[in-house]
């Protein structure tokens, strides 16, 4: 690599002399720059490789005053950090996998790019952290302003086993990760998002901004690894730094949950209810957003995949206190519990004819949970109960009897909230007789003592399966 007059070569690779001017330095990155956009538009592997090498080299050759201040003279002090800013991004996006044509998932051409990357990304740090301890070179914190974003991004999407990774690639961006928060003297990913205190405003807003252009409908599936370093980060962000970006992280979430994919929709919902649950409820009302949260929750409803439902119930459970304030405060309280309702109504309507084991189990689990919430309101729904609660407790799910157990806990809980029901209902009590029996020793084992004696009070035989 030529820079200026002089040129040295050290074995394979290139460097610089001891004295190089500033714009020579810039020349020799806007052609490394050139050489991995080449690689990227062509997929021409050799250029790639090449400009990596140039790059090391570049790097260990450069000092840090060099590599960290301006132009000098009339130019902006501020251009030679942009330029290391733009060459992380090269970087980030030269081992970032991409979309397959045929849909593979496999990406066996990925760690050992994401490899070689990382390294360039340690020697880069590391002249961070040689910068720090001089006093002659204050411009790094400008550097490292430009450089932790990109090499986030590249340490989340590498460090964890996916289809990309490998266990070399991963060890290299987990001790990238580390490094970068050494430099940030940051102790989590949350302080280096966040910040510590309300004078560091952190590098959440960084991070978004570089993935938002990759987060838009017609890009989003073009970097497999996007949505994922998307949700990981964003779980990391709680109250009250969340809310501000608001704005920002609600519509890929959104985007990514109404995907036709099984896997996109639940990595949504879990972002939708990270949401719901860090951000407060004034701002989730604010221009409708929990009504168009609660819509697109609902229509998941109506998927039978198990890890869906899941997901979906919980994040419902937690975003009803959120609609029923908005009712609250439009002086309709009696209705306020209009969204439960629905839901369970629904719920129930599945839950009578289905058959798929998987299923069924994640109906009952998060049954117990309606009950809670409406409390006496559940009465509402109890011929529909009764029908949902003799059915399952009639099929075995061994070995576990998960469902069973659960739907055990549901009947405890609507006796507890419906009693006033059940006590003049005697057709009611006696098919709850016809559970009894038909469970033996498990629901004794789900009821308290004093819930013994309040069933009995009601008709129940919990000592034998005889109605009083």
């Amino acid at each position: 690599m030529k820079l200026g007059s002089t040129e040295e070569k050290s074995g394979g690779g290139c460097s610089l002399p001891t004295e190089v001017s500033p714009p020579a330095l810039q020349q020799a990155f806007s052609k490394i720059l050139h050489g991995l956009s080449r690689q990227e538009s062509s997929g021409q592997g050799n250029a790639g490789n090449a400009a990596l090498r140039d790059l090391g080299a570049l790097i260990e050759a450069t000092e840090c005053d060099k590599l960290f201040e301006g132009t000098g003279g009339g130019g902006s002090p501020r251009e030679m950090p942009e330029i290391l800013g733009q060459v992380a991004k090269a970087l980030e996006k030269f081992a970032a996998p991409k979309e397959k044509a045929d849909g593979s998932e496999e990406h066996p051409e990925v760690p050992e790019k994401a490899t070689e990357v990382g390294l360039l990304f340690l020697k880069l740090l590391g002249k961070v952290e040689t910068a720090k301890s001089s006093p002659v070179c204050p411009a790094w914190k400008t550097g490292l302003r430009h450089l932790s974003g990109p090499t986030y991004i590249f340490a989340i999407t590498h460090r964890l086993k996916q289809p990309w990774t490998s266990p070399k690639s991963q060890h290299v961006a987990g001790e990238v990760l580390s490094l970068l928060f050494r430099v940030t003297e940051c102790s989590s990913v949350a302080e280096f998002l966040c910040g510590e205190n309300k004078d560091d405003r952190g590098r959440f807003a960084v991070v978004l901004g570089l993935l938002k252009p990759h987060l838009n409908k017609e890009t989003w599936k073009k970097n497999p690894a996007v949505k994922h370093v998307f949700s990981w980060t964003l779980q990391q962000v709680t109250q009250p730094w969340l809310s501000q970006h608001l704005e920002k992280i609600l519509p890929p979430s959104l985007l990514i949950s109404d995907d036709y994919q099984t896997d996109n929709k639940v990595l949504g919902v879990q972002c939708l209810h990270h949401i719901v649950i860090n951000v407060p409820a004034a701002d989730l009302l604010q221009y409708n957003r929990a009504q168009v949260l609660y819509h697109a929750l609902f229509n998941h409803l109506y998927m039978p995949e198990h890890r869906l439902i899941q997901a979906v119930l919980l994040c419902l459970l937690d975003l009803f206190p959120v609609l029923e304030k908005a009712l609250h405060w439009q002086g309709e309280a009696a209705r306020a519990s209009t969204h439960c309702h629905e839901v369970l109504q629904l719920v129930l309507t599945h839950m009578e004819s289905e058959h798929r084991l998987l299923l069924r189990r994640t109906y009952a689990r998060n049954l117990p949970a309606f009950v809670k919430k409406l409390g006496i309101l559940t009465a509402r729904h109890l011929k529909r109960l009764e029908q949902v609660i003799l059915g399952y407790l009639e099929v075995y799910d061994e070995p576990e009897d998960e469902s069973r157990l659960k739907i055990l806990e549901t009947l405890k809980l609507v006796m507890q909230y419906t009693w006033p029901r059940y006590s003049i209902q005697a057709d009611g009590c006696a098919s709850a007789n016809v559970l009894f029996r038909t469970c033996g020793d498990k629901v004794f084992r789900t009821f308290s003592v004093s819930e013994s004696f309040s069933l009995s009070f009601l008709g129940y035989s919990t000592t034998s399966d005889v109605y009083i």
